[in-house]
């Protein structure tokens, strides 16, 4: 049995001695080096760009503007904007590329970068808190308003009721790999070598701005260097580095600087939250209500369904969520690590400890009070579900009961306690892949997936092998490439669902095929006396009614989702406003888990996530400007190893989810990312007495709301 086991990465060796082959690891003969041109100004208009002095620069060949680009044709599939760049003179975001510097060095294509001089007239720029509001458009796959029962007789008879405002900043999601494309073409077949999270993503929406078709488009990205949600969609930079290579008749290399990844990709929205909930004596809800706004785009429309979890997570009669967007010349926002749940258990987590603290119960008690069986929103069973066991045992491998008997001073520290629900829903992807087994004893798996660090081919290698009964070091994978079977994204917490359900599929596929030559008696002792070298087997994984996606068990019986508790505590330093994270324990239900240590990694670096979220990143765009003002990672605060304790408990609940995929697996990537910010605050403020509503609680907050309220020091 090889599911289960903490088999090692199998992706381990070629990282650490850098034989991993990235994007732009690759160079085409005869290759040039694209650099962008992005805009000085946020809103505006183009008047004109003078590239003499670029083209005067030793190894610069050409400079594209918009003169020299093709109409593009109307994006489709999984375009990340639906407005691309160089096709007017309209200026919407600090960055968007006006030009294109094309050389024989990167040296010479960033001198002629810095030499390109733009002409523009300038219009005053939208930013967060002076732009557009507007209801979203209809039909949006996810974040819908809903109404569920009388939200306003729930709040009349409500005994205890809170009503609070919740907010977090712009987050960029700084992959250690910027994106970067490379592209080929031969004839009318392009090959690109892609920073991407889904290749089969790539042609559709390629093919449809230059006029190919998709089918002569190949897509190379075995490895990706992380993405978080940032190389989901299709970027603009993609589609230009195609057209520069069409253009210029030569393969093209663009490599994102730092700078222009900010620019130039997504990143997470500034989200505010208006929440509201009415309890009964016993702290039961008798209604919840989730208004949201968040920033996106003048020119596109993205925006996260951070009301998700408010019509799931808690049993509730009456619930009412709004969403509203506020467009401002930013590029556009993108999921990021844990979109939606990550974002709406924020406010949602937070206004429930404001709730448990009204009451005067245990902020534990309330979410087990509230224990939603079915789900609230649309009345179906779970596909399976165990929070109650997750709750149960995260408290005690806390101590959670007996937190208060624990000194509450440890030196300048004040000591805190906090918990929170994690949550995140269960997105699955159409899936695909092949696997051929040989007479010597080896199997390969196929498949059109990418390596983004997450530990999917390990995954991928053990479910193999203990589908066919061989060993694991037996087992080899080829995947990264569309000419493969193609599967569903990396992201989204699903690729173990998906491609991993068609691996299975796959050699069941081989072992109902072995049966037709012989019954009992080993594979391979079948394969022998049939004289077969190699037989391969396809395995699919499909959603309800064939749909790119499916979210949380739409159109089936089942409402599927993952769950589980985060416990936290923290010391607060009064004096100089410094917070540590001391320790914390989750406990989730997230499903069959195929590799203890693997999944162990990606709740922990959830957690790690989290405390970046809550305490230290945000994204600040110049109010007057709207220019980005730390683009590089000397500005950017995110945790480091002293910020981070050792005791980092993760636990598991035995659980098989057969409806969810053929191997019992939902997503784990995510969830540990979800719930712990609003411990963090909650833990704040049992040390402190001060509640935090806005992130991230940086030392100069806790210092300010001290001052004001010197006496605050415990709840």
């Amino acid at each position: 049995m090889t599911i289960g086991n903490a088999l090692p990465r199998v992706d381990g060796s070629v990282k650490v001695t850098g034989k991993a082959r990235y994007s732009t690891d690759n160079s085409p003969r005869n290759i040039l080096h694209a650099s962008l041109v992005g805009a000085p100004i946020a809103a505006g208009k183009l008047i004109s760009i003078d590239a003499s002095a670029a083209m005067a620069i030793p190894g610069v060949v050409r400079v594209l503007t918009k003169a020299d680009m093709p109409k593009f044709g109307a994006l489709q599939g999984n375009a990340a904007v639906r407005n691309l760049p160089l096709q007017t003179d309209d200026i919407r975001y600090e960055g968007e590329p006006v030009a294109i510097v094309l050389a024989e060095t990167i040296e010479a294509a960033d001198a002629g970068r810095q030499a390109v001089r733009v002409k523009y007239s300038r219009e005053p720029a939208l930013v967060v808190g002076r732009g557009r509001r507007e209801a979203p458009p209809p039909k949006h796959p996810v974040g819908e308003d809903t109404t569920i029962g009388d939200v306003a007789a729930g709040l009349a008879k409500a005994v205890y009721k809170i009503e609070q405002s919740y907010t977090q900043p712009q987050r960029h999601h700084n992959a250690m790999e910027t994106s970067g494309t490379v592209a080929l073409f031969q004839g009318d077949k392009l090959t690109m070598w892609d920073s991407v999270q889904r290749g089969a993503s790539v042609p559709p929406v390629v093919a449809s701005a230059l006029g190919l078709k998709p089918e002569d488009i190949r897509i190379i990205a075995p490895y990706t260097g992380g993405g978080f949600g940032s190389k989901t969609g299709i970027q603009p930079h993609q589609i230009l580095v195609a057209a520069a290579a069409k253009i210029s008749g030569r393969p093209v290399k663009l490599h994102l600087s730092r700078s222009d990844q900010y620019c130039g990709t997504g990143h997470q929205a500034w989200i505010g939250n208006k929440m509201t909930l009415g309890a009964d004596a016993q702290g039961r809800l008798t209604a919840v209500r989730h208004h949201a706004v968040n920033s996106t785009a003048i020119a596109e429309t993205f925006f996260e369904g951070v009301t998700e979890p408010s019509k799931t997570v808690y049993a509730c009669p009456a619930i009412e969520t709004r969403q509203m967007l506020e467009r401002v010349h930013a590029n556009n926002s993108s999921p990021m690590r844990s979109p939606m749940e990550g974002c709406g258990l924020w406010a949602l987590e937070s206004a429930m400890d404001e709730l448990a603290s009204a009451i005067g119960m245990d902020p534990l008690d309330l979410r087990l009070v509230n224990y939603a069986e079915r789900d609230p929103h649309t009345g179906k069973p779970w596909s399976s579900k165990k929070l109650r066991e997750a709750y149960a045992e995260g408290a005690r491998l806390y101590g959670w009961r007996s937190r208060h008997e624990r000194p509450k001073q440890d030196g300048n520290w004040t000591i805190g306690h906090g918990m929170a629900t994690s949550s995140m829903g269960c997105i699955r992807y159409p899936g695909g892949a092949r696997v051929r087994l040989k007479v010597d004893g080896t199997a390969v798996i196929e498949a059109d997936t990418h390596d983004i660090g997450t530990g999917t081919l390990t995954i991928f290698t053990q479910i193999a092998a203990d589908e066919l009964g061989i060993p694991a070091d037996r087992v080899s994978l080829r995947w990264g490439d569309t000419d493969l079977p193609l599967t569903g994204s990396v992201s989204g917490s699903s690729a173990t669902m998906h491609t991993g359900s068609a691996i299975a599929g796959a050699c069941r596929d081989i072992k109902g095929k072995l049966r037709r030559f012989g019954k009992g008696g080993a594979m391979f002792q079948i394969m022998r006396d049939a004289g077969i070298s190699e037989i391969a087997g396809e395995g699919t994984f499909s959603t309800p009614n064939n749909t790119p996606f499916n979210i949380d068990g739409l159109d089936t019986p089942w409402a599927m989702r993952t769950f589980g508790a985060v416990f936290v505590e923290v010391g607060v330093d009064r004096d100089l406003g410094l917070v540590r994270f001391r320790r914390a324990v989750g406990a989730y239900s997230a499903g069959r888990i195929i590799n203890p240590t693997t999944a162990r990694s990606q709740i922990t670096g959830g957690m790690i996530w989290g405390w970046g979220k809550a305490m230290m990143e945000e994204s600040v765009q110049e109010p007057n400007h709207a220019r980005w003002l730390a683009k590089n990672l000397s500005n950017v605060v995110v945790p480091v190893n002293a910020d981070i304790p050792t005791d980092l408990k993760v636990h598991f609940v035995d659980e098989y989810d057969e409806h969810a995929s053929l191997i019992g697996a939902k997503g784990v990537g995510e969830l540990g990312s979800t719930g712990i910010d609003a411990a963090i605050a909650s833990a704040i403020h049992d040390a402190i007495g001060i509640r935090f509503r806005e992130l991230p609680i940086t030392p100069a907050k806790i210092i300010s709301a001290l001052a004001q309220s010197p006496s605050s020091q415990f709840p």
